[in-house]
């Protein structure tokens, strides 16, 4: 036998006895390395054994060859003895590594080389001691490591853009949030494994580099490459780490406290950094008086990313956002993108307070990060920027996450996560929006300076450190200082003195009041019933396409309770009353006869409200007679409540739509916005459906009830923020349902813009409206394309890829995938927006299902599993659903992963959505075909 023979021989017989092995350890759950060998761990999160004092890290990106090298030196503290070091690497090709004892350091020592054991099931690698490891005892891990840069979105990873000349450039960025740290250095990759980091990173002469702390020196290297050395950081969790080579340009200023505040930008969009800085420095002025807690960095850096897959994130003094998340064009942007813009820069310069000086303490905890982030946003922006009336946007988030929430398929707020899939779907709309609307929902209840109080107190007490949901509710409990308790709980006297809490004796019960709302799911209903002077009042949970006289219904009740803090005013009160409903039913006692009674006022609290015998008839009675009688918001809430009622069969869609009637006479916008929205829904769904004789009756009542105002409304940038968005959603609409007047002038408008080869400037407002009109041509739709391929404002692309979506040319919308999945004229970040998008329209909805049902394996190269991308295309493709057949073909889709996707949590959502479809179209159809001939007018 040949030497070549005896050697194939040799590597079947050991790849059988690997196979072998791994059946046998399968069995036993042993977890087996790469090389065949026994992985010494076998649970997906780390030891404690071990912990992170100090990174040392040394990075080399080359941007030719499109891979880095690097070494990382972990000083770490041994807590108890051990013969193996467990950390996280993936995708990473390990080098070389050795462990030197803290007393070696200062020899120089070497150190011994150790073996690396990989197990990529759990994105780990083991280092094996030669002898163990003494406890109490400090050790340098010294790991040299190489990949190639990431081609997604996530660890350190490539990102492209072209000149106006139409060079491509590269630059390299990272983004590790949750957990792709590891993609990058191997690392202690867990959250309250903080430590302190020192960043050096070589690059070429015409880049820069940019990290977490500011550049204290640079270094010439053989080759003429530069090293920069980065000041050593606070102590952090390793997804805040962040680094950048690139060749960006920045507009820098100081704030009132002396931090250096800088936004950066491709070059050719240097000018649109403006308005960044301004919202930039305000807002971190803002979060140091609320705070009371100084910014502990000397500088913070918000950087647009050309290729960035979420809206942007909050690495310590080195934010990343999606250039439309950051880059204000005057000429293209518009208010909408003005509040887009400065919310998220709130929202991210709140994370330095929450998430980054105290961060959750494992994953499940997400939403003390991102719930508090949000509630934020509102804060900073109501104060920094009262203009843009964030609090109106804010009713909205508290709608989508009841719209989410409102699912059997929902989650705890506080919710069990342990593997990356599982991690990244926390980051929805339970963690962010019903986080925050619930935290909105304590502030209310508490008092603005309780909540404010104990928030500080919070964040003095775990600066630096890991925290979770109970120790805000202890902090919250304990506002002040030993001295300050009266009464067995604790505020200050002056509050004491002043009846600052709404609910002082409920105080001591904080904790469980707020594991009501944290550790179960859903929304509670509350039933109010009013008889005379006395209103009794009742909870339920409630639950979306589930009705009382389904047999299902009492056990899906089962168990839910919520301590919930309750407020109303009636027809004879002139203020707010409260009342915590504990049980599930209570009685209040009003101090005299009224007409009407309001619950959840200026909707405040995190609640429905039904109104059972002549309740709702009193309230439509009054929005008829007096509207303002209720604030706007109330009214908005009104309106929500009543069609939310619908989907559970406590109230009828007539007595819903009949609530609206009084629109008429709205004067503001809010509500105006909220009941027109509703009916484009129905509008939408029957389009869809090709429900004609039913989508036409919709689009001629919206037409016919609505033009006074849509003909009020002028294609202009004037007005307040609400009259603008009131102009801009409305003209949308008028032209998408046909209306001649609205057609003529987009058209008029577009063809003038064509004619001055872009150079007119159009309204902002309505630069969305003109784009959709102008797209529904052949020739306009060739013209918007190409002019989407050199257009530099990344807010003005979005309007007309969104318009270019709308074509009924399914030709076309097939390009816009094609050139989506390619990724160079659409980005690939875009990807899932477009599929989206196509789906709404009734001649893409097919399209773009069958594209990700045939695509299925590509996409998931492009993006990871539970990534919002993955999200959005399984939800923006299927909720729509609306029949038994696409029911039954997103199940035996979904039921065909085979590990490829069963396990997400979206899945379920999307069934049951469309089942809640579905079984409202059964129950409403008849009503709603029926309310549309008593009220439309037939000319």
């Amino acid at each position: 036998m040949s030497a070549m023979g005896k050697i194939l021989i040799l590597q079947v017989l050991k790849m059988s006895a690997w196979f072998q092995l791994a059946l046998i350890c399968k069995a036993h759950q042993d977890p087996i390395a790469t090389n065949g060998h026994l992985f010494p761990w076998n649970k997906v999160r780390l030891p404690d054994k071990i912990v992170p004092v100090h990174y040392d890290l040394r990075i080399h990106p080359n941007l030719t060859s499109l891979n880095f090298t690097g070494t990382v030196k972990i000083e770490v503290l041994v807590k108890e003895e051990t013969s193996f070091v467990i950390l996280h690497s993936k995708d990473l090709e390990i080098t070389g590594a050795t462990i030197i004892p803290e007393q070696d350091l200062e020899t120089d020592s070497l150190g011994k080389n150790v073996s690396v054991l990989e197990y990529p099931s759990h994105e780990q690698i083991a280092l094996q001691a030669a002898e163990p490891l003494a406890a109490h005892r400090k050790y340098c891990l010294c790991i040299e490591f190489q990949a190639s840069l990431a081609e997604g979105f996530d660890g350190f990873y490539k990102s492209t853009y072209r000149t106006v000349d139409g060079e491509k450039r590269i630059l390299a960025t990272t983004d590790f949030e949750p957990t792709a740290a590891r993609m990058a250095f191997p690392c202690f990759d867990e959250p309250s494994f903080k430590a302190t980091f020192s960043i050096k990173i070589s690059r070429e002469r015409q880049h820069l580099a940019l990290s977490n702390m500011p550049k204290i020196m640079t270094l010439e290297l053989e080759g003429g490459l530069l090293e920069d050395h980065f000041d050593k950081s606070v102590k952090m969790s390793t997804y805040l780490v962040a680094y950048i080579v690139c060749d960006f340009r920045a507009v820098s200023a100081v704030t009132s406290s002396g931090i250096k505040v800088s936004v950066y930008a491709v070059p050719e969009k240097w000018n649109q950094t403006h308005y960044a800085l301004e919202v930039a420095v305000k807002i971190l002025e803002f979060y140091e008086h609320y705070f009371n807690i100084s910014y502990p960095l000397p500088k913070q850096d918000l950087v647009a990313i050309p290729d960035f897959q979420s809206g942007a994130m909050e690495n310590w003094g080195l934010i990343t956002y999606r250039e439309t998340s950051l880059l204000y064009d005057p000429q293209t942007s518009c208010d909408a993108d003005k509040l887009w813009i400065t919310k998220v820069i709130g929202h991210e310069l709140a994370h330095q307070w929450f998430g980054n000086l105290v961060t959750m303490e494992w994953w499940n905890d997400i939403w003390l990060n991102e719930g508090f982030a949000r509630y934020m946003e509102r804060v900073s922006v109501n104060s920094t920027y009262p203009d843009i009336q964030i609090d109106d946007y804010f009713l909205n988030v508290c709608f989508g996450a009841m719209a989410r929430d409102s699912l059997n398929s929902s989650h705890p707020i506080t919710n069990p996560a342990e593997t990356p899939t599982q991690i990244m779907e926390m980051f929805d709309a339970v963690s962010y929006d019903k986080g925050a609307c619930v935290l909105n929902m304590l502030k209310d209840f508490l008092t603005e300076d309780v909540f404010q109080n104990g928030v500080i107190r919070y964040l003095r007490r775990y600066s630096y450190k890991n925290a979770k949901s109970d120790d805000l509710w202890d902090s919250m409990a304990n506002t002040c200082s030993e001295e300050d308790f009266t009464g067995g709980f604790c505020y200050t006297r002056s509050q004491a003195q002043t009846h600052a809490y709404h609910h002082a004796e409920e105080h001591m019960h904080l904790k469980e009041m707020m594991d009501t709302w944290t550790l179960q799911m859903g929304i509670p209903l509350v039933v109010v019933e009013r008889s005379g002077k006395q209103v009794r009042i009742r909870q339920e949970r409630f639950l979306k396409g589930v009705l009382q006289e389904d047999p299902e219904w009492a056990a899906l009740q089962s168990g839910y309770l919520w301590h919930v803090p309750l407020t109303y005013f009636t027809s004879g009160s002139g203020s707010v009353g409260r009342h915590l409903l504990r049980t599930k039913s209570d009685t209040i006692e009003l101090e005299g006869e009224v007409s009407w009674v309001k619950f959840n006022a200026d909707m405040n609290g995190y609640y429905v409200v039904h109104y059972e015998g002549d309740g709702w008839d009193s309230l439509i009675h009054l929005l008829d007679r007096n509207h303002t009688a209720l604030s706007h918001k109330d009214r908005t809430n009104l309106i929500h409540n009543a069609f939310q009622l619908v989907s559970v069969g406590r109230l009828s869609l007539d007595r819903a739509l009949d609530l609206t009637s009084y629109l008429r006479r709205e004067s503001e916008n809010i509500p105006l916005l909220q009941g027109v929205g509703y009916l484009e829904v129905l509008y939408r769904m029957m389009e869809r459906r090709g429900i004609s004789d039913v989508a036409e009756g919709l689009k001629r009542y919206i037409l016919q009830y609505f033009k006074s105002v849509i003909d009020k409304q002028t294609w202009s940038d004037g007005g307040s923020v609400s009259e603008k968005r009131l102009r801009t959603e409305l003209l949308g609409l008028a032209c998408v349902l046909g209306y001649p007047p609205c057609i003529e002038k987009a058209n008029q408008l577009f063809t003038s813009w064509v004619n001055s080869n872009g150079s007119v400037s159009l309204p902002t407002d309505v630069l969305r409206t003109v784009y959709l009109i102008g797209a529904q041509t052949s020739e306009g739709w060739n013209q918007l394309l190409e002019y989407y391929r050199v257009s530099l404002s990344a807010t003005e692309k979005n309007k007309i890829l969104s318009a270019l979506t709308q074509s009924r040319d399914t030709d076309k919308l097939t390009k816009l995938i094609d050139l989506s999945m390619e990724g160079e004229v659409i980005r690939t970040q875009d990807l899932a927006a477009v599929i989206a998008t196509i789906s709404r329209n009734p001649a893409g909805q097919a399209l773009a299902w069958n594209f990700v049902r045939n695509n299925w394996s590509k996409l998931l190269e492009k993006f990871h599993l539970g990534s919002s991308s993955i999200r959005a295309l399984i939800s923006g493709t299927t909720s729509h659903f609306s029949s038994k057949e696409e029911l039954e073909e997103v199940k035996v889709f979904f039921d065909s992963f085979e590990g490829q996707g069963q396990e997400l949590r979206i899945i379920q959502v999307v069934i049951e959505v469309i089942q809640k479809n579905i079984r409202w179209l059964e129950r409403n159809l008849h009503v709603l075909r029926k309310w549309l001939v008593d009220n439309v007018q037939r000319t």
